[in-house]
């Protein structure tokens, strides 16, 4: 396993930068994830394709957890996130999650698989499959 490691900066997008910079990951995994969010724009439990409820959380926000797989085909993240209270929402990572002071970023990266994003008629989404 190879790994790739990166520190986001104020104002640059989370998911977006993962995305752009794993682009040629055929398998990845997100290892760690650690920093702060100006805001943290999140999918709520019990989606379905007809129906997504997504919050967009104002900060100051600390990411306190993140996992999630990586591939050419997108990534799949969940992130939890506590305010200035202690208090913690978490959810799936959707884009407009905006950098506030850095975020440091630890993807390994797997080189006898791949994984790809199919669509599963059963879910409505496109999940994942180990090739």
């Amino acid at each position: 396993m190879k790994q790739l490691t990166f520190r986001l900066k104020s104002g640059q997008f989370l998911k977006e930068e993962i995305e752009r910079r794993t682009k040629d990951v055929k398998a990845g995994v997100l290892l760690s994830i650690v920093g702060a969010l100006k805001n943290a724009n999140l999918r709520m439990a019990g989606a379905t394709p007809d129906k997504q409820v997504v919050k967009d959380f104002k900060g100051p926000l600390e990411i306190v957890s993140g996992t999630g797989t990586i591939s050419q085909d997108g990534c799949h993240i969940h992130i939890s996130v506590s305010d200035n209270e202690g208090k913690v929402i978490g959810g799936h990572l959707k884009d407009g999650c905006k950098v506030a002071i850095t975020a440091e970023v630890i993807i390994g990266i797997f080189d006898d698989i791949s994984y790809e994003r199919i669509y599963d008629k059963s879910t409505g989404f496109k999940e994942l499959e180990i090739k």
